[in-house]
């Protein structure tokens, strides 16, 4: 016990806290309503599945549950000043539980009833909101009436643990609930609950990612196992990827599950990695600690590729490098695969050749470049043909490059300049605008006519084009110094002293203009698409079109749902689809007709959303006689339904989603 003036704290068992207390826990007015939906309670009931797979001396730590005490009545109450959500969902899967082993195993079922009901037998231990104490009342004790229209959160999410747990695995959910602790704080007399509730829950910088990775991983584990999972494992991995520890988790978890990760709003990182590892015993942890030390080593030279002895590769590294960080997941399998000798180097190059190929022409044309590393991540997985024909796929045509690079402003230039030249290397070398990006008034391009005396459309035109690839070129550094603003024949000697022999071809010509950029930029354009090369696959995707796994889940139903997609490709056919909820709907009818064995598995694996009668209040759909679709779950919920049964009878991959401008930077 740990005591402060005014608050008692204790570390307790969660189960036998509310089995020894008779007081009335009560949720106080001001607080608001239930929330939980059904995706926290299918993550809480699977780490209440996980630890109860473990060893008698590990347990799960839920947080801290903030209450007062007080006396109305003369009954004594515990006002729930924090935790209400966690505690309110607990009680609705212990109900759940009693209400499924009554029959069949009494003891436990009165131990279930202890943590419900009071002593007196006539009220529950918890008493929620006022407004919604009736339902969940009814709820808890089970009493239903039949023609009672209510739709609730204490309903839903009640009846989604009765779906879960079935009589057999009952005994091992109890189990796991039995190893749940929290820390009791209780607060005393003259305590500041709202001070209080708001140093638990707002002060301080909230933990990272992967702080909470590192925090999942040694919790429960000995002094001496803690100690050998930090030195052997988890420092190497810090000192190998440094202040891109958190990226890095990212990555390895996108190359791992073939999903793209949220990073943004929450917890998206460290929520993805304890789904991917549910367990970690001593004995796993040390394989998968083994595995993604191995990976942060690879990271390492993905940052840093002057730590990759081999020349080739190492340039080849540095030239990803120039797009950014969002391909590593892919890469990092591959250069895995070359370290252990199942590819060779020039198929390592190959791919990273092919990725720098597709990033810079999707830049060149302006479509982006985001959220593409996933589905080629699931395409490698599958074959490295299948892993180029995805590539070509969304890779921009030789005749829609040579059209771009007409008209648009180059991306890295330096990076394309220096490989056209010949790979060769440009730390010292700057971008040489021929015609400057402002010419000044005396700026001409022939030696005779002065940019004054051009017209208006002649000075627009060649702004327009001053930062295409025609009017680019590397220059040295001093001599780049010494060409800027001048004339172009006052520049012709600085090209001609240059080392680069794609820069002293410039002094071919005596005058340079719209007509000598357009003519370079034709030259230029064919050793385009010849080093950065699309494979020869004759489908291309210029439509923006997301696989139907990668599409994004949302919980709730946030603003403009109703209209998320412009349509959606079902295996070749156009869907008038806008939205997730009917998008759910459909694909469980289609393949109740196509794939039922598909749809009988997956909702026998998950619980749901397919059952054999409409068992509760909400929004049901029928697929038979006697079959029906629960409707009434929230969007992130549904396009996981949809993902998961797609995947389960084997056409995720040709199905995708077209989403509409609204969502399109969301």
């Amino acid at each position: 016990m740990v005591t402060a003036t005014n608050i008692d704290a204790t570390a307790v068992n969660t189960i036998r806290w509310l089995s020894a207390t008779d007081a009335t826990i009560v949720v106080p007015v001001y607080q608001r309503q239930y929330r939980w939906d059904i995706g926290a309670c299918e993550q809480l009931l699977a780490d209440i599945r996980a630890v109860a797979d473990l060893d008698d001396h590990r347990m799960h730590f839920i947080g801290s549950v903030l209450s007062a005490g007080s006396v109305a009545q003369g009954d004594s109450e515990l006002v729930l000043i924090d935790g209400q959500q966690r505690i309110t969902t607990l009680m609705l899967l212990v109900a759940a539980l009693h209400h499924t082993v009554r029959d069949s195993h009494p003891g436990m079922a009165a131990d279930l009833e202890r943590v419900l009901v009071r002593a007196d037998g006539v009220r529950t231990k918890l008493r929620p909101h006022r407004a919604w104490a009736d339902v969940f009342d009814a709820v808890v004790r089970d009493r239903h009436e039949a023609d009672a229209a209510r739709d609730s959160r204490f309903d839903d999410n009640y009846a989604f643990f009765r779906s879960q747990v079935s009589l057999d695995e009952a005994p091992h959910v109890w189990r796991g609930l039995q190893k749940l602790e929290h820390v009791a704080i209780t607060l005393q007399q003259g305590a500041n609950a709202q001070q209080i509730f708001e140093s638990l829950n707002s002060t301080g910088e909230p933990l990272r990612d992967h702080e909470l990775i590192h925090n999942y991983v040694l919790m429960g584990l000995t002094h001496a196992e803690q100690t050998e999972i930090e030195d052997e494992y988890w420092l190497p991995i810090e000192q190998n990827t440094g202040e891109a520890i958190g990226r890095f988790w990212r990555d390895y978890l996108v190359m791992t599950t073939g999903r793209e990760v949220a990073v943004t709003g929450g917890r998206g990182v460290y929520d993805a990695f304890r789904q991917t590892f549910p367990r970690l015993d001593i004995d796993s942890l040390r394989h998968h600690a083994a595995v993604w030390r191995e990976y942060s080593d690879i990271y390492r030279a993905l940052l840093e590729p002057a730590h990759e002895p081999d020349a080739s590769l190492s340039r080849q590294l540095h030239y990803l490098g120039v797009f950014g960080r969002g391909m590593y997941p892919l890469v990092m399998r591959a250069y895995r695969d070359h370290r252990r000798g199942a590819i060779d180097r020039d198929a390592l190059i190959e791919t990273i050749e092919q990725v720098q190929s597709l990033l810079l022409r999707r830049s060149v044309v302006g479509v982006s470049v985001d959220r593409l590393v996933a589905r080629l991540c699931r395409a490698r997985e599958e074959s490295a043909d299948a892993l180029t024909r995805a590539i070509a796929r969304i890779m921009p045509s030789d005749q829609r490059i040579r059209a771009a690079l007409k008209f648009a402003d180059l991306p890295h230039p330096a990076y394309v300049l220096g490989r056209l030249a010949g790979d060769v290397d440009t730390h010292d070398l700057g971008v040489e605008h021929i015609v400057p990006i402002a010419p000044g008034d005396d700026w001409s391009g022939d030696g005779e006519r002065t940019w004054a005396d051009y017209t208006d459309d002649e000075q627009n035109s060649h702004r327009a084009l001053s930062q295409t690839i025609g009017n680019l070129a590397l220059l040295e550094d001093d001599l780049a110094m010494r060409a800027m603003d001048a004339s172009y024949p006052d520049k012709l000697p600085l090209y001609a002293a240059s080392g680069i022999q794609l820069t002293r071809e410039l002094t071919e010509a005596s005058t340079w203009g719209t007509a000598a950029i357009a003519a370079r930029t034709v030259r230029l354009s064919d050793a385009f698409v010849e080093v950065w090369r699309r494979p020869l696959v004759t489908s291309i995707d210029d439509d923006g079109l997301t696989p139907i796994l990668d599409a994004t889940r949302r919980r709730g139903w946030p603003r403009g749902w109703e209209r998320e997609w412009e349509y959606v490709e079902y295996r070749g056919e156009h869907w008038e689809v806008y939205d997730v909820k009917y998008l759910f709907n459909r694909v469980f009818k289609r393949l109740w007709a196509d794939s039922r064995d598909a749809v009988v598995a997956y909702s026998a694996r998950r619980g749901g959303p397919v059952y054999p009668a409409m068992s509760w209040n909400g929004q049901w759909d029928s697929l038979d006689d006697s079959t029906f679709l629960y409707m009434g779950w929230d969007s992130r919920y549904m396009l996981t339904a949809v993902q998961g049964v797609l995947d389960e009878a084997g056409i995720a991959s040709e199905v995708f989603v077209k989403y509409t401008y609204l969502w399109a930077d969301r």
